[in-house]
């Protein structure tokens, strides 16, 4: 059985890491001056960002897979999540820097009310972020900054400075994962055509029925992605939310099922997955434009 430890604080981090803890609710890391630890699973109550500067031995579980780190790459987690692998019984010399950050830091602050719009700290690992030369210095920098100001003396400014650049790093990273959407135009047109069928398939067989209308975790995980990930890749491709792009999918093909007069409104609303047919007239009128009953008189 997976053995977990518990690690709710930046505190709590830094003395599994056997390090100091100059600020009691962030910490920056570099990884080459700790000592060599032993894999273990650790569930955290704080925000992490792992840089890692070269491609190294260890490794991070997410589900029941193992990725390695490539060459400058950034990883992120978040409270609640678990983080690394077992014991293999020998230690490794982690490499790279990392930020530790406590929720409470941010309360009160501008950027406590929108983190959640910083998706990738629920990305899968095989989903992370891989840097450039030039986007790896911007990251240490700001790290850097974070540093200087937690090790200095502290005073009234310094809760603000150091969240502020928390979030500059944070908004680097959104930055940073626009520019890997783009070089990876190609993979992300292969999703995009694998979501297509993968709805095609879901409306030609009897899932609808079983589990009703296809939801993006549910594409998501067919497509072997964490669901922020697969929702900001859609997003980027299309312009709709992978929600919209799934609601006019469905409406499409009720679409073509009103062509046949044999099958009633109910049917076609049971066959797409919807428990009462109202919600299906009520979400084609919003989607199409007019009631199911208009369009097939139209049409």
């Amino acid at each position: 059985m997976e053995k977990i430890i518990k690690l709710n604080t930046v505190k709590d981090y830094n003395d599994f890491l056997g390090i100091d803890t100059p600020h009691p609710l962030v910490g920056v890391i570099d990884a080459s001056k700790i000592k060599p630890l032993h894999h273990i699973r650790k569930s955290i109550g704080f925000y992490v960002i792992y840089l890692k500067d070269i491609k190294c031995a260890d490794q991070i579980k997410y589900g029941r897979k193992f990725y390695d780190f490539q060459e400058e790459t950034l990883v992120f987690a978040a409270p609640g999540q678990v983080i690394g692998n077992d014991d293999t019984g020998e230690p490794f010399q982690p490499k790279g820097w990392w930020l530790t950050f406590q929720p409470e830091l941010l309360h009160g602050t501008p950027l406590s009310r929108h983190m959640q719009d910083y998706t990738f700290f629920s990305y899968a690992v095989n989903e992370a972020l891989h840097l450039s030369k030039q986007e790896r210095q911007t990251v240490i920098d700001c790290m850097m900054k974070i540093d200087d100001e937690i090790k200095g003396a502290t005073d009234k400014h310094s809760n603000l400075i150091v969240v502020s650049a928390i979030e500059l790093l944070l908004n680097y990273c959104i930055r940073f994962y626009d520019r890997q959407f783009i070089t990876r135009k190609k993979e992300n047109k292969d999703t995009l055509s694998s979501f297509e069928a993968l709805l095609n398939d879901y409306f030609t067989s009897d899932k609808p029925s079983k589990f009703g209308t296809p939801t993006v975790a549910y594409c998501a995980d067919q497509l072997h992605l964490s669901a922020n990930y697969f929702g900001d890749l859609i997003k980027k491709e299309t312009g709709s939310s992978a929600q919209e792009y799934i609601l006019a999918k469905t409406m499409d093909t009720a679409k073509e099922w009103l062509a046949d007069p044999d099958k009633s409104i109910s049917d076609v609303a049971y066959a797409l997955g919807y428990q009462y047919p109202q919600y299906f007239s009520k979400a084609f009128k919003r989607i199409v434009g007019c009631s199911p009953n208009e369009y097939r008189t139209l049409n």
